[in-house]
């Protein structure tokens, strides 16, 4: 859902519905759900995404004003505050399984995260853009990579999901450098993201990179440069991540240089194909994905385990998987919070399920289809492997999960209870 913030010149399909709807968070919401419904869509469940300028800089009171407006326009209900419109959204027919805030490291501290727990969001998308510390300041990006490290800690301890954007091809970087950071980007636990946002460096006019590149002093890489560096940054990615996107979706005619394919994305798959090397991220290995573009299935699942520090926190990625094929079925992120985590419902030894996801064409809420993998079991098996491992190996009395506020009821059904904005449960 764009704010009024959003960078309006681009037009993206998104933007011109927030302009038709005049930036209205509740008519672009009930507007979206009833397009997808003419459209055939089944929207019993629905994921937000806040985008535009940095929502947490702006004031409190229109923040909220946002965000209960996206609730009441789920529930049908004209709600007084935050708390009540997330309340009602709860019991909403159609389900709010998820809001995702894109936000800046500078505005992920303490008191940002609360705010975003109590709104119901569950997945961060941060700006980083580079690791290099020269780079942040020749870009005037108004932060360290210092920050990024503290912003990504405490953002996982508190339970949420943490996307990157990155930004190869920036100015004084090049080709050696753009590959070495990415490869720390994946390897440094101080990063290690949960999902990433590639978007290459566009010169737009307007902007002071368009300057420089006018008077000769910023070149963007070729296409063939570009798309053989796409193709290795997505070499290096670890199962654990996923891959949102690998270009913005900005009209060409807007861009002065950079990107000059729409497909990016498949002209690296073919590079990597020549090169002989795989991109093995979750969308990639997705079962939907792996039935629409290669008209296979899985045959032998079974649980897969691989565990990682990241963040100051034990990571361990669970997932139903076909090994041989290399197909993901669903995935369970679990994390042992770090000693620093200050949510109080955190500490004393907690472990806190980040995200529980099972792929493939959406089922509609308290139905099945035999042919479908969502509704089959896959989420309780993994959340019981995830309260063994926490129990046994972390050693927590307890484990909490942070949940979409319409799946709320899910977890109630097998014995967990609200607390804050969790869903923890005593473990005996």
């Amino acid at each position: 859902m764009p704010t009024h913030q959003f960078y309006r010149k681009y037009m993206r399909p998104t933007s011109m519905r927030a302009i038709r709807a005049r930036y209205d968070p509740y008519l672009q919401t009930r507007h979206r759900i009833e397009q997808l419904k003419q459209l055939g869509h089944s929207v019993d469940k629905v994921e937000f995404i806040v985008m535009g300028g940095t929502f947490m800089a702006l004031p409190e009171e229109y923040r909220d004003y946002f965000i209960r407006n996206l609730h009441d326009a789920l529930s049908g209900h004209t709600s007084n505050n935050i708390y009540e419109a997330v309340k009602y959204s709860e019991r909403s027919l159609t389900k709010c399984i998820g809001i995702t805030i894109e936000t800046r490291p500078d505005y992920c501290m303490k008191r940002h995260l609360s705010d975003m727990l109590t709104y119901g969001c569950t997945r961060l998308e941060i700006g980083v853009q580079s690791v290099y510390e020269d780079v942040a300041r020749d870009t005037n990006r108004g932060h360290t990579v210092k920050a990024v490290c503290e912003s990504f800690h405490l953002a996982k301890d508190s339970g949420f999901k943490v996307v990157a954007h990155m930004m190869p091809d920036l100015p004084n970087v090049g080709l050696e450098r753009d590959i070495e950071q990415f490869t720390e980007f994946f390897e440094n636990p101080a990063f290690r993201p949960d999902g990433l946002k590639l978007y290459p460096t566009l010169v737009i006019r307007g902007t002071g990179l368009y300057e420089l590149w006018k008077s000769g002093r910023y070149k963007s890489y070729s296409p063939s440069d570009l798309i053989e560096l796409v193709a290795r940054i997505l070499a290096l990615v670890p199962p654990w991540t996923r891959v949102y996107r690998v270009q913005r979706d900005i009209p060409m005619p807007l861009v002065s240089s950079g990107v000059e394919h729409g497909n990016l994305r498949e002209l690296a798959f073919a590079r990597m194909k020549d090169l002989g090397i795989q991109c093995r991220d979750v969308r990639t290995r997705e079962v939907g994905i792996q039935e629409i573009h290669h008209k296979v299935r899985p045959y032998q699942v079974e649980l897969v385990r691989r565990d990682y520090v990241a963040n100051g926190g034990w990571e361990t990625f669970l997932s139903y998987e076909d090994p041989d094929q290399d197909i993901l079925i669903g995935l369970l992120r679990l994390r042992k919070c770090s000693e620093e985590t200050f949510r109080f419902e955190l500490v004393g030894g907690v472990s806190i399920v980040r995200e529980l996801h099972v792929y493939g064409s959406v089922v509609p809420v308290s139905s099945r289809d035999p042919t479908k993998f969502q509704h089959q079991g896959f989420g309780m098996l993994l959340m019981e492997e995830a309260e063994r491992i926490a129990r046994e190996e972390h050693g927590s009395g307890k484990i909490a999960v942070i949940s979409g506020v319409g799946t709320r009821n899910y977890y109630r059904k097998i014995g967990y209870r609200l607390q804050g904005p969790y869903m923890v449960k005593t473990l005996k």
